[in-house]
Formats: structure tokens, C-alpha cells, sequence
């Protein structure tokens, strides 16, 4: 069964307060020759550097271990048995959850000591069939995890928290023994409810924010949310260059028409082209939203028309250093990266005419052809985004 649907993965943390470091980690990678993902979240004795050292041991080795293939009961143990073991307390403790969702579609999920992981079916609870996994060798005989393996469906939402989210609000009036997994869940349902496409970052975010708001703004312990979201993906379609042959032109431009998502056209030459064949009329703006670029332009039908090699680059130079709390500028570079952080399937055309523009001497050198531009930043929409990314050359 090939699965239909796109995963959008994405988390908000707090740190506890006062602290400059979190002493949750989640992480989560895509692995493309599988077609798998696999995210953990692991939860750090204590606070503050220890405690993330610990997680991140933790969700590094649960991340390795999974992608090996290995039994959950066997997963467990050899993490149990390798973390470093507190001097005073005489516990080695970090929590995790690992979420391993294979290219079937199949979800399979392991939790040790995190809050119970939360399955939203659109706007119901559902329930997979927990089963209890017990370790029966090692140091650590006897402790309890629990896993489970189900299909997920489209509008399907895997909600993970670490006690952070569930333990906030502990002592007040409103949530005496803290917020609790059911409050979590049925806070959630109402967001879903209220929003029923409501991205993964927003949705982590509103828990986040209002665990927080339990615990009277001073976080008394990390607060970490992750979001998996299985839907119906949103696509990206970018033209860059012009084809090799003239006669191709018409094709190019029948492609931008037909495509079934956002359409942004990368270079002077290449946006010409689909203007004349279309029949259309280019507007330009004149006003520069960015020092660095030629401003964009406006053509009928199309999402955003810019200039091509500078703006590229600059797209590679901001995906470099772009994350969530990152604020984007109005620049052409700026909105392409915008819109591919909301798509998650980008198709690249790349024509192949070489462009007699780019053959001056004068010209910087760092002026590169487009295919290296565009590899860069398939490279990292795909690494660091779990974007899925197509080319083809015309």
C-alpha cells in the first residue's frame, strides 16, 4: 500500500524557567531511501544542560536504534542499559516516545514514562490497542513500557507531550495534580475542532503556550509538544530558466497551467516565455522590498514571478540559517522561502538554455549555474524539512 498522504512533523518547546538551555530534545529525520520517519522525544532528568545531555543521548541512540530495524522490547533495553547512571540518586533516567512510521504507513509507536501519547481520527480520540512490553533482563527487570501499531488515516494527528505539558498548573486551584493527559486531549479536540486543517507547528504551539499559562508564565519544568499531522499534501511548482529548445517553450508554459498547486517562476527569461505563451502581460513592481534583489513581478495565474540565479541563492543563504523563530522580510527571497516552508511537495523545472547573461566574465563568480543552486536547496528542504523534492529538465 503506497500511503496518500503527506506527514508534517513540527514542535514548540519552553524551557524551564530561568534556563537557557531545554532539557527536552526531540528529533525527528527522514529517511529518504526508506520512504520512513522516525521521531523521539526524550525528556532529560532534572533541567537545565544535564538534563539535555541525557535527552539528547537518549533520542540520539532511540533515533539509531529504530532505524536498524530492531525489536521495541530490545530498543528499550539497550537505551535503559547505556544511559549514565545519576551519582546521587543511583537512576539513569530519561523518558522517551519514538514514533517509527514506515513507507506501508504503518505507525509504530514506544513510550517509556512520557505522558501517553494522544491519537487524534479528525476531531474523535482514538484508541490503537496499547499492549505493555515488561524488560526481563538487565538492570533495569521489570520496568514497563508500553507500544502500539496502527494505519493511519488522512486528517490522522499523533500528539506527544513531555510531563512538562501534562504536570503544568500542578497545585493550583484549576488543576490540582496538573493539567493531565485528558485535559491535553480534549483541549486539542477543541482546537481541531475549531480548526480542523490546523497546522502541526500551530497546534504544538497552543499546547505549549497554554501549559505554560497554567503554570502562571514561570515554567516550573521544560514544556515540549510535538505534532504529527497526516494529510493531503500541498504542493509547490518552481520554474527556473528556459528550456533548450524554443519549441519546448509551449510545453513549459502548458505545465505551469496544468499544475495542480503554487507556481512560482524563478528568472526574467523563463517568466517571458510563460507571459507569451499565455498570452499575458507582465507587470513589474518598482519597489525593492530587498536591497540585494531586482523586485518581483506580477503575471496572471502565477503565484510569484522573480528574478532567478541572485534570488536562488539568497533562498539557499536563508534555508541555511532558517528555523521556526526565524522572521522573514518582504523580499522575493524572502516569500519564496514562506511558501516553500508551506508546501510540502516542490517540483523544480529546470530549463537548460544557457543564458547568455550569465557568460560575462565581469559577473561574479559566485554567479553558479543554476542546477548547483538548486541541488543546494533540495538538499536542505529535504534534510532539515522532510520536504519531498522532484526535478525535472526541460
Amino acid at each position: 500500500m503506497q500511503k496518500d498522504f503527506y506527514i508534517e512533523v513540527n514542535s514548540q518547546q519552553r524551557n524551564h524557567d530561568e534556563e537557557r538551555i531545554c532539557g527536552d530534545v526531540f528529533l525527528y529525520r527522514y529517511i529518504k531511501e526508506e520512504d520512513r520517519v522516525i521521531t523521539v522525544l526524550s525528556d532529560g532528568m532534572g533541567h537545565g544542560v544535564k538534563a539535555n545531555i541525557l535527552a539528547t543521548l537518549t533520542s540520539t541512540m532511540a533515533l539509531n536504534f529504530t532505524r536498524e530495524h530492531k525489536e521495541v522490547d530490545r530498543i528499550a533495553e539497550i537505551i535503559m542499559n547505556t544511559l549514565p547512571v545519576c551519582s546521587e540518586r543511583k537512576i539513569s533516567y530519561s523518558t522517551f516516545t519514538i514514533v517509527d512510521i514506515e513507507s506501508s504507513g504503518r505507525a509504530n509507536i514506544l513510550e517509556y514514562d512520557n505522558p501517553s501519547t494522544i491519537i487524534l481520527r479528525g476531531n474523535i480520540e482514538f484508541d490503537p490497542g496499547w499492549k505493555k512490553v515488561v524488560l526481563d533482563k538487565g538492570k533495569h527487570t521489570g520496568k514497563i513500557l508500553k507500544t502500539c501499531s496502527f494505519l493511519p488515516e488522512k486528517e490522522d494527528r499523533i500528539i506527544i507531550c513531555s510531563d512538562g505539558v501534562s504536570q503544568s498548573g500542578m497545585g493550583s486551584e484549576s488543576f490540582p495534580f496538573g493539567w493531565e493527559r485528558d485535559n491535553i486531549a480534549s483541549y486539542a479536540l477543541t482546537l481541531v475542532t475549531g480548526e480542523l486543517s490546523i497546522s502541526a507547528i500551530t497546534l504544538a504551539g497552543k499546547i505549549v503556550t497554554m501549559a505554560h499559562k497554567n503554570d502562571v508564565y514561570k515554567a516550573k519544568d521544560d514544556i515540549s509538544c510535538a505534532v504529527i499531522y497526516f494529510r493531503e499534501p500541498r504542493k509547490l511548482m518552481i520554474c527556473t530558466g528556459p528550456p533548450y529548445e524554443k519549441e519546448k517553450d509551449r510545453e513549459l508554459a502548458a505545465k505551469v497551467t496544468a499544475y495542480e498547486g503554487k507556481v512560482i517562476l524563478c528568472g526574467g527569461t523563463t517568466a517571458d516565455i510563460v507571459a507569451r505563451e499565455l498570452n499575458r502581460k507582465i507587470v513589474d513592481e518598482l519597489i525593492f522590498e530587498d536591497p540585494e534583489l531586482p523586485p518581483e513581478s506580477f503575471l496572471e495565474g502565477i503565484d510569484l514571478v522573480t528574478e532567478g540565479i541572485l534570488t536562488l541563492q539568497k533562498v539557499n543563504e536563508l534555508l541555511k540559517t532558517y528555523n521556526n523563530s526565524v522572521r522573514l522580510g518582504k523580499g522575493p527571497a524572502d516569500k519564496i522561502v514562506k511558501m516553500l516552508m508551506e508546501s510540502d511537495e516542490i517540483h523544480f523545472i529546470i530549463g537548460t538554455r544557457i543564458n547568455i547573461a550569465h557568460q560575462d566574465p565581469n559577473l561574479p563568480v559566485d554567479l553558479e549555474i543554476r542546477r548547483t543552486v538548486v541541488k543546494r536547496i533540495a538538499r536542505l528542504l529535504e534534510e532539515k524539512w522532510m520536504k519531498k523534492v522532484t526535478f525535472e529538465y526541460i
